[in-house]
């Protein structure tokens, strides 16, 4: 049986905060509600319908999933609905993808103040992006981009970054006021230098730390006193950031089905997971070729690793965002404020129709081949048709969900359903 991530969570969570509690912490809110969800999602616990085949009188359960965003069964579904409400805002144009990352001197930061650091990082690589689009040096105009946050390397370490799927060009406006289409002035694929955007970037980001701090914004700061804090704005200044620019995509296609591999991703998911050994996880990693290496070897190797059980825990509650968090945010012509009357705009003068049909075909033969079965007809018989015989709700829990503030009661009730 293929190993799961709730599996692992009803393994080796109790040990986990056991430890915590015994170290003074918990769980928080959004991390408690994540880890039930993940042990619930299609079981017993939250309800579902047995069926029953009208030709052959094959019966089966079909339990209810959890539609938690942190949970891996549940985001294919999400993924592709989302793919397809995206389809019709792509424009005929190049795109190119861009990766904002924040140094690892911010980790601990962040372990203390998500929300913070994580909407700050948002809005400083869409400020960088906007204020390169609006510079006449490059486009003069409105640029259409979306931000979607990850903060985690393949083995579930912290490593915060933002990826950027941009539009190569921006809606300008000439003298008169009369709308055009602005592509790149050094080449069709172009955007900006990556190094005047890091610098850009990291600038901005390290004037809102300033303020934030002169604000006494950030309470929970490990480094509270100023002769650290100093220090750590020191140590900023003096790194680079890097923000870099991977191969440039053509055609609404490739971008909506290359964009939607982000959107939805989980920090790991069940297809690579491997085993539970002992008291330990092993589970599949992508190393990255590094500079200097033979140009002969692959971009990325696979890789295994292993990680105590509850270290794997704890490194995974660490990628849970605080509750309300928009990992996902539309800036320039895809902003929700204005998005319709701009996109109609771009629209015209690149000269689409409303809604690509291209698209919207790809879309639709996409999700075919995803779905890949009717989900409404017996597997058993091939000709029958599932019918709901009976509805069950969720189960009456005996205990409490596993709690941000109370890691004694968790322990009662990390291990799932019976």
């Amino acid at each position: 049986m293929a190993t799961t991530l709730a599996e692992v969570l009803r393994r080796f969570g109790p040990e986990l905060l056991r430890q915590w509690h015994d170290r003074g912490r918990s769980l928080r809110p959004a991390q408690a509600k994540a880890w039930q969800a993940i042990t619930d999602c299609r079981t017993p616990a939250l309800g579902g319908q047995r069926l029953r085949c009208d030709g052959c009188g094959t019966e089966q359960w079909r339990w209810h999933s959890c539609r938690n965003r942190h949970c891996p069964q549940c985001q294919g579904r999400q993924r592709e609905a989302w793919r397809r409400a995206r389809g019709a805002e792509l424009l005929d144009v190049p795109y190119c993808h861009l990766v904002f990352t924040l140094p690892h001197e911010l980790n601990r930061l962040a372990g203390a103040h998500p929300r913070w650091v994580y909407d700050t990082l948002l809005h400083t690589t869409a400020a960088t992006l906007t204020q390169f689009a609006a510079d006449p040096k490059w486009l003069g105009g409105l640029g259409a981009f979306t931000l979607v946050l990850h903060t985690w390397t393949q083995d579930l370490r912290t490593h915060l970054h933002v990826h950027a799927l941009m539009a190569c060009g921006a809606l300008a406006h000439d003298p008169q006021g009369r709308a055009f289409w602005q592509p790149p002035r050094r080449s069709p694929t172009f955007l900006f230098p990556v190094r005047a955007l890091s610098q850009v970037y990291k600038a901005r980001f390290i004037h809102a730390l300033t303020v934030a701090e002169a604000e006494g914004t950030l309470r929970l700061d490990p480094q509270p006193g100023p002769a650290e804090r100093i220090s750590r704005t020191q140590a900023l200044w003096a790194k680079p950031w890097v923000v870099y620019a991977k191969t440039p995509l053509a055609g609404p296609a490739a971008v909506l089905d290359y964009l939607s591999r982000y959107t939805h991703r989980t920090a790991i998911g069940n297809e690579r997971l491997l085993a539970i050994t002992g008291d330990a996880v092993r589970f599949r990693t992508r190393i990255n070729r590094q500079p200097g290496h033979d140009p002969a070897e692959p971009a990325a190797r696979r890789s295994v690793t292993t990680l105590a059980g509850t270290e794997f825990v704890g490194r995974l509650m660490q990628h849970v965002v605080p509750s309300g968090f928009k990992r996902i945010r539309h800036y320039g012509l895809l902003a929700p404020a204005a998005k319709g009357r701009r996109m109609a705009s771009a629209r015209a003068v690149l000269g689409m129709p409303v809604a690509s049909p291209a698209v919207t075909e790809e879309v639709r033969a996409f999700m075919q081949r995803v779905a890949g079965i009717d989900i409404e007809r017996c597997g058993h018989c091939g000709n029958g048709r599932w019918r709901v015989m009976e509805c069950r709700g969720p189960e009456r829990r005996t205990g409490a969900a596993p709690s941000h503030g109370n890691a004694a009661s968790t322990l009662a009730t990390c291990r799932g359903p019976p």
